[in-house]
């Protein structure tokens, strides 16, 4: 193992498919892995999620919010006007989850822009849910994300950029609420990648990386992570970075790119 390189966590909702969700995490630490995060664990108990990470002895570092109603197509509702007591009872669930896993970060999705709705409307349910989130949290000690989505991925997102993102911290004002950067979703938005992470690393909280454009692993698309991952080191960035991306294949064999980083 490398004396100096970033922190890989597997995601196990998109790695390791082959196998049922709650055995994926003692495959991550079998390939190496010291930490996991994951999206939706609310198919399966808390403690079960927990016991499973236990067992395994790796250190989960993130999961979603519930992301709302699938039958209105919610994709979270963080910034939806009206659906301020569900956001509110799916942070509780969420944080329920969290604290059983010893989890310390959450990603509020901020959800679909309604049609006909105002932007500027949702903006500022979005800011008032984030602050309610940040004082929440802070009594667990745990911290809110904010992802920036491409709208390939989910169609009319409400946060689809890192200028967006940096206004919304700015009017949240709140040390626990951070920027959950996804090199996949930034590649396809905005590009620059080495630069704008730089600009943002006090502001980032979290970092996720798959392969642009097919959302592969690292090495089967057009973003450098050589370069990235030094970069990343480089400037001093010393959080988790999730490994959020769907194998092309067989999950150990296509961890070949990771394995300088992982003991």
């Amino acid at each position: 193992m490398l004396a100096s390189v970033p922190r890989l966590a597997a995601n196990v909702s998109t790695l390791f498919p082959e196998l049922p969700f709650l055995e994926r995490f003692a495959a991550a630490a079998k390939a190496g892995f010291r930490a996991v995060e994951y999206q939706y664990p609310y198919d399966w108990r808390p403690d079960d999620v927990a016991a499973a990470a236990g067992n395994a002895r790796v250190e989960v570092v993130l999961h979603n919010m519930p992301p709302g109603d699938a039958q209105r197509g919610e994709r979270g509702t963080a910034c939806l006007t009206g659906r301020e007591q569900r956001f509110r009872d799916d942070l509780d669930r969420a944080i329920e989850y969290a604290r059983v896993a010893r989890c310390p970060s959450l990603h509020l999705m901020a959800g679909v822009v309604p049609a006909g709705t105002d932007r500027a409307a949702l903006h500022a349910t979005y800011v008032s849910n984030l602050k309610y989130a940040a004082r929440r949290l802070a009594l667990e000690r745990m911290r809110a994300l904010i992802e920036p989505l491409s709208e390939r991925t989910v169609a009319n997102c409400f946060l689809r950029s890192s200028r967006q993102a940096a206004q919304v911290l700015d009017d949240v004002a709140a040390d626990n609420v951070l920027i959950q950067y996804d090199l996949f979703h930034m590649q396809i938005m905005e590009g620059n990648l080495a630069a704008t992470v730089e600009r943002l690393l006090p502001r980032i909280g979290h970092l996720q990386i798959a392969d642009a454009p097919g959302r592969n692993e690292p090495g089967s698309g057009e973003i450098n992570f050589d370069f990235m991952l030094r970069h990343i080191d480089r400037i001093g960035y010393v959080g988790w970075i999730g490994c959020e991306y769907n194998p092309l294949g067989d999950t150990l064999e296509g961890l070949k790119w990771a394995r300088p980083y992982l003991s």
